[in-house]
């Protein structure tokens, strides 16, 4: 029997914030190759987010990784280096249910980012025939492009000073799904590196996740993988979307444990 479109294309991570849930999300930023995306459904993630940002992945790499995740139920976004559609139409295209765009510092970037990453009459994105998304089925381009404006979240991160100043206007845009607090820049960005503690990183916290609910939209925390006690406060308070760390650091705090272990042996 023929699959729908609505049974082809899902986003399991709009569908669990919409119900209040909250998401787990891996960054994959070193592992290139296809099997993190099945290792990360084992490990009951709900998604991951490609790191394009802060890694040498190639577009190629994104994509095959995006198809990966869509096939074992694990929702992929892709972290863009930068706002244009050579990123954000192309990460889409490739795979991707969600563009995560660093450096957010207005609305008016914010709305921007949201005509690239959707089709008319939202946006402006380019419509590119049979994607992965739809398993490379072909659907009427209308219902298609409606779909996948439906499906494909677009995700603002606030890491400035700027953004927490406009921290309202970003979260009223049409379009945009979530805010994501980067913490570590933004802890740069104010003068506290590190210090996860602070007042300001709190008030960051608390004046996003109030301009979210108050539109219907969501905050993802990040950065703070080393400070469960924070995460678990802050989605207490509201957030919903975690970002609780990378292939990379996995990798590095299991084999340090396991090592520690046999050092630790008595003769």
């Amino acid at each position: 029997m023929p699959a729908t479109l609505k049974q082809v294309l899902r986003n399991n991570v709009k569908e669990k914030l919409a119900r209040d849930e909250v998401v787990a999300s891996m960054t994959v930023r070193l592992v290139r190759n296809v099997e993190i995306a099945r290792i990360a459904a084992t490990c009951g993630f709900d998604t991951i987010y490609v790191d394009v940002e802060h890694s040498t992945f190639s577009l190629d790499t994104t994509s095959q990784i995006c198809v990966a995740a869509l096939d074992a139920g694990v929702t992929p976004f892709v972290r863009v280096p930068a706002h244009g559609a050579e990123y954000v139409c192309r990460a889409l295209d490739g795979g991707a249910l969600g563009i995560i765009a660093p450096h957010i510092h207005s609305a008016e970037e914010a709305a921007a980012l949201v005509r690239r990453a959707k089709y008319p009459p939202q946006g402006d994105r380019s419509a590119g025939g049979p994607l992965p998304q739809y398993q490379y089925r072909n659907f009427p381009v209308a219902e298609a492009n409606e779909a996948a404006n439906d499906a494909t979240m677009v995700i603002a991160m606030m890491e400035t000073r700027d953004a927490l100043d406009n921290v309202e206007s970003i979260a009223a845009v049409d379009g945009i799904d979530m805010l994501f607090i980067g913490t570590n820049d933004l802890c740069g960005e104010l003068g506290i590196h590190g210090q996860y503690d602070h007042q300001l990183v709190r008030d960051a916290y608390a004046r996003t996740i109030a301009a979210c609910r108050s539109r219907g939209k969501h905050v993802g925390v990040g950065g703070l993988a080393s400070r469960p006690d924070l995460v678990a406060d802050f989605v207490a308070q509201g957030a919903r979307y975690v970002s609780i760390g990378a292939d990379l650091s996995f990798l590095l705090g299991a084999g340090a444990e396991k090592a520690r272990f046999v050092h630790g042996l008595k003769r």
